[in-house]
């Protein structure tokens, strides 16, 4: 700190303590009952002059060393700066001091984060590119081996192909949009039969292909709700029942209601989850036993559910038993509820 900006700083407490001195020296002068003499009057002003000369010395004196040290801190780029801030001198000086290892905490937290999705985007990214070379290498190999079979069962065979490449890019678009999420969405009451025949339609090819049974019923109900993104979470489900139920398998979708909720269940009686993997499995990037065992996963389907299940204002929640069932449960609360979960 340059002594100018010092006085300039201080000039302040200087003006009013000159004013306040020569205001008490002219009433004692001016008073005709108190006998103060000329002389008396100018030993007092000198006197209270110098102790503030003193006392502004003393303070340059301190905040110069203080600011020193910072200067030093500033200008030497110091890669952990809060650790090394000078001692405080001053309460005041003490709450700065807070509040910037405070700040510095926050800020700290945040890079963390931001460095933990970097991480988790480039593991979503390696697995996402290595989920959608294989159905594209499949449809080479079909293209390959087309000789001398009918076109129509190769072009189904490549349309599957290109049936999980667009779940997989429809995944990694709506992850990229999760975080701008309310950008995007429009609550209006969704009639779930006509929604579960759509999505039906769009996956009919892959419950023909692994003969899969589905039971559908019970399902007449209306839900407060974005269409698009319940779409998207409800075929995440069913494209996991699909994925791992057994050839010839049955996947069975109905509704619940009772006085708190409206619940939709997607139920299949394949491989189903260990017991351990249960609690983790709306873990962001969690693969689980299943998703080593039988195919490379991103893992991030269920995670992508779960994530907009609560931004809708629902819920998910899993229950299996291996190589019995799994059974999944999406949430719709009343209205009421709704916005309390909501907010």
């Amino acid at each position: 700190m340059k002594l100018k900006d010092f006085i300039k700083d201080k000039m302040p407490i200087v003006i009013l303590f000159i004013f306040t001195i020569s205001f008490i020296c002219l009433i004692v002068y001016l008073d005709g009952s108190t006998m103060v003499s000329l002389n008396n009057i100018i030993y007092i002003n000198i006197v209270a002059y110098s102790l503030l000369f003193l006392f502004l010395v003393f303070d340059f004196i301190l905040k110069y060393r203080y600011f020193k040290s910072l200067t030093l801190l500033v200008n030497n780029q110091e890669e952990n700066i809060f650790s090394s801030l000078p001692k405080s001198l001053t309460k005041e000086q003490e709450i700065f001091s807070i509040l910037l290892k405070k700040i510095e905490k926050e800020h700290q937290n945040k890079f963390d984060n931001l460095y933990l999705d970097k991480i988790e985007n480039i593991d979503f990214m390696t697995s996402w590119v290595h989920e959608v070379k294989t159905p594209i290498s499949v449809c080479r190999l079909i293209i390959e081996n087309s000789d001398g079979k009918l076109l129509e069962e190769t072009l189904d065979s490549i349309e599957d192909e290109l049936n999980k490449i667009d779940n997989y890019v429809e995944q990694s678009l709506y992850y990229s949009k999760i975080d701008d999420f309310s950008k995007d969405y429009l609550l209006y009451d969704i009639d779930i039969k006509k929604t579960l025949n759509e999505l039906v339609k769009r996956n009919v090819k892959s419950f023909i292909s692994k003969r899969i049974g589905l039971d559908m019923h019970h399902v007449d109900y209306t839900v407060l709700t974005d269409k698009k993104w319940l779409l998207f979470i409800i075929n995440q489900v069913v494209q996991n029942s699909l994925k791992y139920s057994k050839i010839g398998g049955k996947i069975e979708i109905y509704c619940e209601k009772d006085k708190l909720e409206t619940r939709l269940i997607v139920k299949d009686n394949g491989v189903g989850i260990p017991n351990e993997d249960l609690p983790r499995v709306f873990n962001k990037g969690f693969t689980g036993h299943n998703g080593r065992k039988f195919s490379k996963s991103t893992g991030m389907g269920l995670y992508l559910t779960k994530k907009m299940c609560k931004k809708l204002g629902h819920d998910i929640s899993i229950d299996s038993k291996v190589d019995e069932y799994t059974k999944v449960t999406i949430h719709f609360p009343k209205l009421s509820d709704f916005l309390k979960v909501a907010k």
